[in-house]
């Protein structure tokens, strides 16, 4: 910062030094050709017969009160003068530093007004206007992710609305099926009523996507942390996903360094956890093992999740962490979600202190939590 403000400062010392010379210069040629030489006696002159004429005395009289008033005061009456003269020459110069000032109010407007043109300062205010550059850049890439943000809100809540009737009509078709024929055989009301239960859970998958964009919008995360064990909530989790692992011979498969304690929200790092793992096992290749590992590296854990499937490519590694963003764009796969599992995780970890991210290629699929193991 001190580096930041040597310009301006360089410059503002060089223009008070450049004032107190003028005023100087200036005042020695007003003492020297005006007062002592030019203008000494017509002042005196013209100052003793103005007692003259409003007091009427005499002439040596008002020469007396002259040089009781001026000649003998004439230091302190030069001393008043320069002061007076410097103040003009400040006040003169202050116009100067005010226009920094101006030039920053500008930028600021700028900003505010969001105009395209760069701001632009004196050489002296550069790291000034570097700054108010970037924040303008930083600004205006927020306001860009959050219209893109929005779209793809409003484009889920379009697919999501043109999906739910595809199940609700058949859930409306097969129930009418099974209310005009009672008399229909029990293989086939069977049948029936097996899709039409299929049609109503993907109905409620539906809804509750709904619920949950709404719920994201809405609440602020707030942590509870308390002492949480790492290892036994892991191992939790992955027997939690059996049942929906086991059909396609898949399996979660923990390894952590003995039991991992950190100071944590359990609630919400078993909802990261479970968004992380969701995915996995969502776009992990069937007959295949998700490994999760856990491991204390100095003050923090280190969780990651590996998966074999097909590759994120890398041009969407970091867009996975957005808001709404889903990789699989079809509506058509009962895998994809409202596109907020990972955004919610990030944010949760962020909130821990720590960090989330993804790395991708043919091999395999990993996901890295750090969290800070103590209390900060």
């Amino acid at each position: 910062m001190k580096n930041d403000f040597r310009r301006v400062k360089t410059k503002i010392l060089l223009q008070i030094l450049l004032t107190g010379l003028i005023t100087v210069v200036v005042g020695l040629f007003i003492l020297h050709f005006l007062i002592d030489d030019a203008l000494q006696e017509p002042f005196a002159e013209g100052f003793v017969a103005l007692l003259q004429r409003v007091f009427h005395i005499g002439y040596w009289s008002a020469a007396d009160i002259y040089a009781m008033i001026f000649r003998n005061n004439k230091g302190l009456l030069l001393g008043i003068g320069f002061v007076f003269l410097l103040l003009i020459f400040i006040y003169v110069a202050m116009s100067r530093y005010t226009r920094y000032f101006k030039k920053i109010s500008d930028g600021i407007d700028q900003l505010l007004n969001e105009t395209e043109e760069p701001v632009a300062f004196p050489r002296e205010l550069e790291f000034m206007e570097t700054k108010l550059n970037t924040v303008k850049s930083t600004l205006e890439k927020r306001r860009v992710a959050a219209l893109e943000s929005e779209r793809r809100k409003n484009d889920l809540v379009v697919y999501l609305a043109h999906d739910i009737k595809t199940p609700l009509t058949s859930v409306i078709g097969y129930l009418s099926l099974l209310h005009e024929a009672p008399d229909m055989p029990v293989e086939q009301r069977i049948r029936y009523t097996g899709i039409t239960l299929e049609k109503a859970y993907r109905l409620e998958q539906l809804i509750n996507e709904f619920f949950e964009i709404t719920r994201f919008n809405l609440q602020t995360i707030t942590l509870v942390k308390e002492d949480v064990n790492l290892t036994l909530m892991l191992e939790q989790m992955a027997d939690e996903f059996y049942p929906a692992l086991s059909p396609q011979n898949k399996e979660a498969v923990v390894e952590t360094d003995g039991n991992i304690m950190i100071f944590a929200d359990s609630d919400k790092l078993g909802r990261v956890f479970n968004n992380i793992l969701k995915n996995a096992a969502a776009y992990s290749c069937e007959n295949s093992t998700i490994n999760i590992t856990a491991a204390a590296r100095g003050e923090n854990v280190i969780v990651r999740f590996r998966n074999r499937g097909k590759m994120i490519p890398p041009d969407k590694l970091e867009s996975i962490f957005e808001k709404f963003y889903r990789l699989d764009s079809s509506r058509s796969s009962n895998t994809g979600g409202a596109g907020l599992g990972l955004a919610i995780a990030k944010e949760i970890v962020v909130l821990h202190g720590g960090d989330i991210s993804a790395e991708s290629n043919e091999a395999f699929t990993q996901f890295t939590v750090r969290i800070p193991i103590n209390k900060i």
